[in-house]
C-alpha cells in the first residue's frame, strides 16, 4: 500500500529559534460530524532539541494546526532528556520500545550520517547525533516510533557513567 505524499512535506518543516531545533513529525486531522456539518480538529507531534545532546517530544491538540503545533512545542521543551554522545555518535547499541514499535540504534563511524526513517531521523537530528544506523520493527506509526526512539536514547550510558555506577574500572 503506497503512502500519500501529502504529509511528507510536513516532516521536513523545522524552525531554528535561539539554537533550538523544532521538527514537526506528524499532523493528524480528526473530524466529528455535528448538526451543522463536520467539525475538524488537529493533533501535532513535534520533536525539539538543542543539537547538543538534549531532545524531547510533544503532542498537542487544538481546533487549528497552528495552536496544536505550539502546544506540542511547549510540551517538547518541558520533556527534554540528555543523550550522551561520543564524537557525534552514541557510545553503544540500544533498543527502545513503545507499544508495538521497536527501534534499534547502532553507533556508526564518522561520515556515515543518519541512516533512519523520517520519524527516527527527526529525533536524531534534534538531539545532534551525526552518525547513527537505525532499524525499526513492528509499528510504523510516527508517534510510536518517536516515543520508542526517545526510550532508546534515554538508556544510553557512557563508559564513565557505567564505571561510576558499578564502582569498577573498565
Amino acid at each position: 500500500m503506497a503512502k500519500s505524499g501529502r504529509n511528507n512535506s510536513r516532516n521536513k518543516e523545522s524552525r531554528e529559534d535561539s539554537g533550538v531545533v523544532e521538527r514537526t513529525v506528524k499532523i493528524k486531522r480528526c473530524s466529528a460530524v455535528v448538526k451543522g456539518g463536520r467539525r475538524f480538529s488537529f493533533a501535532a507531534m513535534v520533536v525539539c532539541g538543542d543539537g547538543k545532546g538534549k531532545v524531547g517530544w510533544g503532542y498537542g491538540k487544538a481546533n487549528e494546526v497552528g495552536p496544536s503545533v505550539e502546544k506540542a512545542n511547549k510540551q517538547a521543551m518541558r520533556t527534554m532528556v540528555e543523550v550522551p554522545m561520543v564524537d557525534g555518535a552514541i557510545p553503544h547499541r540500544v533498543d527502545g520500545r513503545f507499544g508495538a514499535a521497536r527501534v534499534v540504534l547502532l553507533p556508526a563511524g564518522p561520515g556515515t550520517g543518519i541512516i533512519a526513517g523520517s520519524a527516527v531521523r527527526a529525533v536524531c537530528e534534534a538531539a545532534g547525533v551525526k552518525n547513527i544506523l537505525t532499524k525499526s520493527f513492528g509499528s510504523n506509526n510516527p508517534v510510536t516510533l518517536v516515543k520508542a526512539t526517545i526510550d532508546a536514547l534515554r538508556s544510553v550510558r557512557t563508559k564513565e557513567d557505567v564505571e561510576r555506577l558499578r564502582g569498577v574500572q573498565l
